[in-house]
């Protein structure tokens, strides 16, 4: 098939020419990405405006992504105040590729901080729920990630009524605990197998609700947070439902090879972003890498594009992920080997 495309977005599709294809890639929607920390050496953080979201966003652009969640890991409440208030500025401007934010905290388990300060992590509130909730109506879309024991079900309830898709992560949440949250209207786990308790045969934990269940979960796919046999149980367990995320940092899009987070430093190598003691601190990932983790632990190659593009966008209500008449020409191309070969096209774009 060709695509028309007209002042941004897809006209039509038509079948394509008779005659030699020399280009054996495929073109897709671009990526989504509902978990980016930061890019073009800034972290989403308390120096944050819109201006600082709009670069990130135009940074990740450049990484093939059509949207993002600009994401906020756990920090100070006026941290967050004024992150909400820059993303809500975001939204009224515009900016290219921004698709709303998503909040990591701080209402986490302690036991399971990973890279966040402990210091920072706090239970919930009822100012904090009032908060989100206010900051979801002006937002697009507005992800947060909970941990059980931070939280109660009836501030899920709230959250889930007002929009907000309510994510479980960073947790020694029982399974109990965690189909309690789901039940009250959880949709979803943040980078699964990270920072959660293991799957115990007797005591299954977060893991186990996420693969027995029918909940969206992010994946690391980078080989690195996630060993490729765990990758591929999660496949077998969830025919459905799993999507891809960078989880990555502010040297994304960058040369950076070391980085500073909330006072402490963070080092890249070898395809890993680490903290000085060895703690995995984000991740040093683009989509398509994350695409071919996937198709090498056994998904279907559709089903990997869908992991990274339609799952994710559906999962937060956006409207990309598709090739259709009338969605937005966010479009790039992979080469034969899934590597980016042409980063997202935008507004004003004519042709086929």
């Amino acid at each position: 098939m060709a695509v028309v495309v007209q002042d941004g977005r897809i006209l039509d599709l038509i079948p394509r020419p008779a005659g030699p294809h020399p280009d054996p890639g495929i073109l897709m929607p671009g990526f989504v990405d509902l978990q980016v920390n930061g890019g073009a050496g800034l972290m989403v953080g308390a120096q944050t405006d819109a201006a600082a979201l709009a670069r990130i966003c135009a940074a990740h652009a450049g990484l093939g992504c059509a949207g993002i969640l600009p994401t906020l890991i756990t920090d100070r409440p006026e941290v967050t105040a004024r992150v909400l208030q820059a993303g809500i500025a975001a939204a009224r401007d515009g900016v290219p590729g921004f698709l709303g934010l998503h909040l990591e905290g701080p209402h986490l388990a302690p036991s399971r901080a990973g890279a966040h300060d402990p210091a920072l992590i706090r239970p919930m509130d009822d100012r904090d729920l009032a908060q989100l909730v206010a900051a979801r109506a002006a937002l697009p879309a507005l992800m947060v990630t909970v941990a059980p024991e931070a939280v109660r079900p009836n501030q899920i309830a709230a959250m889930a009524e007002a929009g907000i898709t309510v994510s479980l992560g960073h947790s020694d949440a029982t399974l109990a605990m965690a189909q309690a949250c789901f039940a009250a209207g959880a949709r979803a786990v943040t980078h699964l197998y990270n920072a959660m308790s293991p799957l115990g045969h007797r005591q299954p934990g977060l893991v186990g609700a996420a693969l027995a269940g029918d909940a969206a979960a992010g994946l690391i796919a980078d080989g690195i947070h996630v060993d490729p046999a765990a990758l591929r149980i999660a496949l077998r367990a969830r025919p459905e439902g799993l999507f891809l995320v960078s989880d990555c940092m502010a040297v994304a899009g960058t040369a950076q090879d070391a980085m500073m987070l909330q006072g402490r430093r963070v080092l890249r190598r070898d395809g890993r972003l680490t903290l000085a003691d060895g703690t995995l601190a984000g991740a040093d990932l683009r989509l398509d890498r994350a695409i071919r983790t996937a198709v090498a632990a056994g998904a279907p190659l559709v089903r990997a594009l869908a992991m990274a593009t339609s799952v994710p966008a559906a999962l937060i209500g956006a409207p990309l992920g598709h090739i259709r008449p009338g969605a937005p020409a966010r479009l790039i191309r992979l080469d034969a080997d899934l590597h980016l070969a042409d980063a997202v096209g935008g507004a004003g774009q004519s042709g086929s």
